[in-house]
């Protein structure tokens, strides 16, 4: 005999998402919970909770990997259609956001591994190789961060001169360079080594020192200072 569960409406307050929030705050809820007041319902046979513990069950419990579903991969869900599917990757993508700016309050670089939280957010967990610049001023404060270059799934091409135009521009007196591996890896290739030797050597022709040159993956970053390649 097929079963039907209660719908959230039944069931006591402490057991309600939407209430327990108001009532427990935010950190009382669990990630299952928290998705079931995105999606707001679930179907005839499976509560909003349940559907969500269902999809967090497919990644592992991992928010990352949720961030990275697309709508087709979430609607192959029963219980999820395209307007809930938009509000997960919404949320995912605020969450992401969110992250992006409490890092740029980081304007302080102190270590590679400032650099890392700063970049992390923004090229971390992309699916192409891009290539960005630290822009910073004589107290190694971030002044700009720029995107450089797009590329592939392997590398991306740097304009040298542009660089360097938009340091002098910016009145930058240093600066970092970031690019991230899709792949996961953080062995430097030959051309990393190679675009790091040209741009410290136009950089100290301008006096604009090229402090590090970071590979960043989704959880782990590669310093050339670091591992003294530099």
């Amino acid at each position: 005999m097929e079963q039907t569960n209660f719908p959230i409406t039944n069931w006591s307050e402490d057991d309600k998402p939407r209430e327990k929030l108001m009532f427990k705050g935010k950190s009382a809820l669990s990630d299952a919970e928290l998705i079931a007041i995105l999606i707001g319902s679930g179907s005839r046979n499976e509560s909003a909770v349940d559907l969500s513990k269902r999809i967090l069950a497919s990644v592992a419990h991992n928010l990352n990997s949720l961030g990275k579903l697309s709508m087709a991969q979430l609607m192959e869900f029963k219980g999820i259609g395209e307007a809930k599917a938009i509000s997960i990757i919404a949320a995912m993508e605020l969450g992401r956001r969110r992250r992006a700016e409490e890092a740029v309050e980081l304007t302080k670089i102190t270590s590679s591994k400032t650099v890392f939280e700063i970049m992390q957010p923004i090229i971390g967990e992309l699916p192409h190789e891009e290539f960005w610049i630290l822009y910073l001023n004589n107290s190694n404060k971030v002044i700009s961060k720029v995107q450089m270059s797009i590329g592939g799934i392997t590398g991306t091409i740097v304009d040298v001169r542009l660089v360097f135009k938009m340091a002098l521009e910016k009145g930058a007196t240093a600066l970092i360079l970031c690019h991230n591996h899709p792949s996961g890896t953080l062995v430097p290739s030959d051309a990393d080594k190679q675009i790091t030797k040209k741009l410290k050597v136009a950089g100290d022709s301008l006096d604009v020192k090229v402090l590090d040159h970071l590979i960043v993956t989704e959880t782990k970053y590669f310093s050339f200072v670091d591992e003294g390649i530099f």
